[in-house]
């Protein structure tokens, strides 16, 4: 079976942090963002592509979805492909940002064979993987 990632979620304990962040530094468009802070929506999104979104479920969700209870223990992390150059560019807004690499730049394998990846974490500390190809 072949598939699309439509979304991933993420459990947020300061939403308006964490869509700065993925806004500015990562550049990925919000969505529906207005109708969140008017109380229209329950949670905000942001767009990687055409394809996939990152949805972040502010506190007060977090018990009517996780499994297990409040809390992030079964994301390791997630991985981003960009093109080098874009990489490059994130790598200098990480830099300008304050944002600390934990590892990289190091060879890894992936869904389309081995690239080059850099890790992060975001304000919350989620693991983020930036590669390219």
């Amino acid at each position: 079976m072949e598939c699309l990632m439509d979304h991933i979620v993420l459990n947020v304990e300061d939403e308006e942090k964490m869509i700065l962040f993925y806004s500015r530094v990562l550049e990925f468009a919000p969505e529906r963002l207005e109708e969140y802070r008017a109380g229209e929506v329950p949670f905000p999104s942001l767009r990687l592509n055409s394809d996939t979104i990152i949805d972040l479920f502010p506190k007060k969700m977090w018990g009517k979805s996780a499994p297990r209870g409040p809390g992030r223990e079964n994301l390791n992390h997630f991985c981003i492909a960009i093109s080098k150059k874009n990489w490059e560019s994130l790598l200098k807004r990480l830099q300008d940002h304050g944002v600390e690499l934990e590892e990289g730049p190091v060879s890894r394998w992936g869904a389309h064979g081995t690239g080059t990846s850099v890790y992060f974490r975001d304000p919350e500390g989620n693991l983020i993987e930036a590669r390219h190809y």
